[in-house]
């Protein structure tokens, strides 16, 4: 099911939005559902990366297990010596 839902948009935005379309074989409609999905898309996955960050630092928090950076630096190494050794 779809709705219709009006926006007003500024005179410079609409130009924008009819010369980019016609560049592009779009319709400015088509460009507006587009930008929208899209703009949902990056912000859902933002607020999950936030909830799954505010998980972490309340684990810490509680247990303060953490992954050091000697940890961190040695695991790395471990992955640059595995792939050069498959290059090779």
């Amino acid at each position: 099911m779809s709705t219709t839902v009006g926006i007003k948009l500024e005179d410079e935005t609409r130009e924008r939005l009819q010369k980019l379309g016609e560049h592009k074989d779009r319709s400015t409609h088509w460009m507006m559902k587009k930008a929208i999905a899209e703009y949902l898309e990056r912000e859902e996955i933002f607020e999950r990366e936030k909830l799954e960050d505010m998980d972490r630092w309340q684990r810490f928090q509680e247990t303060g297990v953490c992954v050091t950076n000697e940890e961190m630096t040695t695991f790395f190494d471990g992955l640059v010596t595995q792939a050069q050794a498959a290059q090779k």
